[in-house]
């Protein structure tokens, strides 16, 4: 049986015109996360300069939400510097669409999670300090990815 819900204009809006859609060749930061087993997969590209998100694209696989809330997040960094935009929550990415229907919730959780690793990618690759909750997000992601047989 197939459940019904609603999405918020502005998630209909999100999903059938994704804002900052597409692939940063060149990326300073790549995140990548997902749940093969939801079919949910995100990933998340930034163009950094002296500490401010310049640019920053995604593509996502998966449904509704966790497009709408990829495109949604895209436009809350951009221009934010790199502390701001690790301060974001998914509770920010849920109001920003006007709400999402509880069981599409995990879906504001990717793309977060998906900054992240692309922020986590980015200070990595230009050895800079790490903080500890971002390590520690870090490693249980791929801890997780380990777990789905996704990791090496």
């Amino acid at each position: 049986m197939r459940q019904q819900f609603s999405y918020s204009k502005k998630v209909l809006k999100h999903f059938r015109s994704p804002h900052n859609l597409g692939k940063i060749k060149d990326a300073d930061g790549v995140g990548e996360v997902g749940n093969l087993s939801c079919g949910d997969v995100m990933k998340l590209y930034l163009k950094v300069k002296d500490g401010v998100i310049l640019d920053v694209k995604f593509q996502t696989y998966g449904c509704a939400a966790a497009i709408a809330t990829s495109s949604i997040t895209t436009d809350l960094v951009k221009g934010k510097t790199i502390d701001e935009a690790l301060a974001m929550t998914n509770k920010e990415v849920i109001e920003s669409l006007d709400g999402l229907p509880p069981i599409k919730i995990h879906c504001s959780l990717l793309s977060v999670d998906a900054l992240n690793e692309a922020i986590y990618d980015y200070l990595n690759k230009n050895n800079k300090k790490i903080p500890e909750f971002l390590e520690k997000k870090h490693q249980r992601s791929v801890t997780l990815e380990k777990m789905e047989g996704h990791g090496a």
